[in-house]
């Protein structure tokens, strides 16, 4: 697979990703911010590494990593929230740049602060 990352600006998402001949494509559902026994961390941090977390086990379920990503959107429940979002999806993304949406949104259950879901390609 190719991947050609077209940022103009020094950020830490791409602003489009080109792919080409990759041979699978996985789309990943909104992953929640709690675990498998709807254990709901209080607090933004816990639930944004748990969400990536969710996110990474579904990857690897599908033979893939963060690697993989091509496209994450993020869905955050308040816009004060961006700053450390950011920060936390850089220390879970390193270097590695997939196109990215951050969209601020009234979320499913009471109490979520976060929901990713993803595109990732092989």
């Amino acid at each position: 697979m190719q991947r050609r990352e077209i940022r103009p600006t020094d950020v830490s998402y791409s602003q489009a990703l080109e792919i080409t001949g990759f041979k699978r494509l996985v789309f990943v559902s909104g992953q929640l911010p709690q675990c498998e026994e709807c254990i709901l961390p209080k607090d933004f941090d816990g639930q944004c590494r748990r969400a990536w977390a969710n996110v990474e086990r579904q990857l690897e379920a599908a033979g893939m990593t963060y690697a993989n990503l091509v496209k994450v959107t993020t869905y955050l429940s308040e816009r004060r929230l961006r700053k450390r979002n950011y920060e936390i999806r850089h220390e879970v993304l390193g270097e590695h740049a997939p196109a990215l949406t951050v969209i601020i949104a009234d979320l499913y259950e009471e109490g979520w602060m976060v929901e990713i879901e993803a595109i990732a390609a092989d």
